[in-house]
């Protein structure tokens, strides 16, 4: 397990002046619609400035959807173009789940909703996995990186989807009635804060013990007194930190142009 400390986040600060990209976002997305089990999945694609075939990198939201926080999610999207590697946001709740969410109040509700429809999001992002790797513009790389429950649904497709090449999850894990059922996962990365009350420490640490137990390399990187969605903060030096890990663990293992 790796822990971030004062010197590191003092050598990130500086990497961020050097290359404001990590700090800032400003990309232009492309939306479209690709087809998909359970009815379209909408896609938002910021592109590299780069010719020829990429890697590409899927990113799923947290409970509330991209909207609430584009700018946090746009930091990882400009990183991860900086690199080479494209990146696409995910909507991958259906209509029927936006408007059941909203009616659900109680949490032990919107766990138990959640729990019965991992399988189905799975299939969602696969269906939009295909769509991707059929784009001309498309190498045959291609990971994800999930948030909170985008975590959860980025852990459930890795396991049963071999085409995905690596996976960054921020304070997820991988979902209880999935895990046992779990032969094959890709290269694995977590980060998660220790003060996290939503998503507990120990939940990404068994994370990283199921892929290591099927022989997956995986690493989890922990936040000291950082609670859940740390890295949505504008002026905190551990987002900073975060960007930078996930997109050089993409690089590492997807490549670029």
């Amino acid at each position: 397990m790796s822990k971030v400390n004062r010197r590191s986040v003092l050598g990130w600060l500086v990497a961020s002046a050097i290359c404001p990209a990590i700090a800032r976002s400003d990309p232009a997305a492309e939306t479209f619609e690709v087809a998909s089990y359970e009815g379209p999945v909408v896609l938002a694609r910021y592109a590299a400035n780069r010719i020829g075939r990429r890697p590409s990198v899927v990113l799923l939201h947290g409970m509330r959807g991209f909207e609430l926080r584009l700018r946090a999610y746009e930091r990882y999207a400009t990183a991860l173009t900086a690199k080479g590697i494209d990146a696409y946001f995910l909507h991958f709740y259906s209509a029927a789940d936006s408007q059941r969410l909203k009616e659900l109040k109680a949490s032990e509700s919107r766990v138990a909703y959640e729990m019965e429809r991992y399988p189905a999001w799975a299939g969602r992002v696969s269906s939009t996995i295909t769509a991707i790797l059929a784009r001309g513009d498309s190498s045959d790389r291609l990971g994800l990186l999930g948030f909170s429950l985008g975590g959860f649904v980025a852990a459930a497709t890795a396991a049963r989807d071999s085409r995905i090449s690596a996976l960054a999850v921020l304070y997820g894990e991988m979902p209880g009635n999935i895990a046992s059922q779990v032969k094959h996962m890709p290269a694995v990365i977590e980060l998660h804060g220790d003060a996290d009350r939503n998503v507990s420490l120990a939940s990404g640490e068994a994370l990283i013990a199921l892929a290591k137990s099927v022989g997956a390399p995986a690493e989890l990187i922990k936040y000291p007194g950082k609670g859940h969605g740390f890295d949505f903060a504008d002026n905190d030096p551990a987002t900073v930190d975060a960007v930078e890990r996930i997109s050089r663990f993409f690089e590492l293992r997807l490549g670029s142009a």
